[in-house]
């Protein structure tokens, strides 16, 4: 879990996917990795429509917002 302000990434570093977390504006371009897929999990996010749910604002976004074709033609490229 992101404590806090920041992202969730889905990136590709050497030819395999990883899960991370980054603070604030940080993303997986400084440690070498590319990003396929950011999640915005500050509060300011979700709040308005979510509260203080942010596991349900990541579920809606995983299951109705993310394109995953596309993010799967990116991860075939990188």
């Amino acid at each position: 879990a992101q404590f806090g302000s920041g992202w969730a990434w889905l990136s590709v570093k050497n030819g395999k996917l990883e899960i991370s977390k980054t603070p604030n504006g940080e993303n997986p371009l400084v440690h070498g990795a590319t990003p396929l897929l950011g999640v915005d999990v500050w509060e300011h996010s979700y709040y308005i429509d979510y509260r203080n749910r942010r596991p349900d604002y990541l579920k809606a976004w995983i299951d109705h917002l993310v394109n995953w074709e596309y993010v799967d033609q990116l991860f075939s490229k990188a």
